[in-house]
């Protein structure tokens, strides 16, 4: 699918999505997502050290019907699962506005290797990971 137009992208995933849903792996996006190459090139660039019991997560944004572009993304570190956590935000529990309203779906892939880490790196994580971000002019919300 590299290097294909945005359209005939959406097209194959969704295909991809009706064909075989149980095959599917849950890394991988249920839409296009421009900027996804950027978002696992900057989490790249951050390892775990050490065995703990938080996740760093990522949750795709809806902003289709904002000036400020078609999608945005929210940071965030937890000691659920990512998949549990962003159910928690639809279900407004302990939610951040930004995931309640105009969360799409998790975005497992970029920070799979971010997971399992000590409370003090995930917060260090989510924080340097938010910044990073933004600086590569993503539309970033959380990451405190």
């Amino acid at each position: 699918m590299r290097n294909e137009p945005p359209m005939n992208i959406e097209r194959m995933l969704d295909l991809i999505w009706r064909a075989a849903p149980e095959s599917v792996p849950d890394w991988l996006p249920m839409r296009y997502v421009e900027w996804l190459p950027v978002a696992y090139e900057v989490a790249a660039r951050f390892e775990r050290l050490g065995r703990g019991r938080s996740n760093i997560y990522l949750v795709l944004l809806d902003y289709a019907d904002s000036p400020r572009g078609p999608c945005g993304v929210y940071v965030g570190a937890t000691r659920y699962s990512p998949a549990d956590r962003f159910d928690q935000h639809k279900a407004g529990i302990r939610a951040a506005g930004s995931v309640l309203k105009r969360g799409l779906e998790v975005l497992t892939g970029p920070v799979l290797h971010l997971q399992g880490l000590k409370r003090a790196q995930a917060a260090e994580i989510e924080e340097g990971l938010a910044e990073a971000l933004r600086a590569e002019g993503l539309l970033v919300h959380g990451g405190h």
